[in-house]
């Protein structure tokens, strides 16, 4: 019977960013304090357009109200990580009235060695 000597993972993480247009809707949206739609705008938008595809989740932060991220993305990564990493790369460029659509590719790697 084989023993895994040495299991890692790693999460490989490419992002993109651009202003926000109507639709289509992408992995994550980033809603600023004084956005064209605030954060319960843009809950009923992803209702209409992708229901039960996104969740809203509401931001302190100095210039954002809320980020609307796919759900499939909190599947995969926990999502203080991946909200912390949205705000960490987002936050650079939004601002109080902006809208930015985030593609957010997340590949998963995995590699094991065992004995044979």
């Amino acid at each position: 019977m084989a023993k895994y000597l040495d299991t890692t993972k790693k999460a490989e993480i490419n992002i993109r960013l651009s202003e926000f247009e109507m639709p289509p809707m992408q992995d994550v949206l980033i809603v600023g304090k004084r956005a064209p739609i605030g954060a319960e705008g843009a809950r009923r938008m992803v209702d209409i357009l992708s229901p039960d595809q996104y969740d809203i989740i509401k931001i302190e932060h100095d210039t954002i109200e809320a980020i609307v991220v796919r759900r499939t993305l909190l599947k995969m990564l926990p999502k203080d990580k991946l909200v912390n990493l949205i705000l960490e790369e987002g936050g650079k460029i939004a601002n109080e009235s902006i809208i930015l659509k985030m593609q957010i590719n997340i590949t998963i790697q995995v590699s094991r060695s065992i004995d044979i």
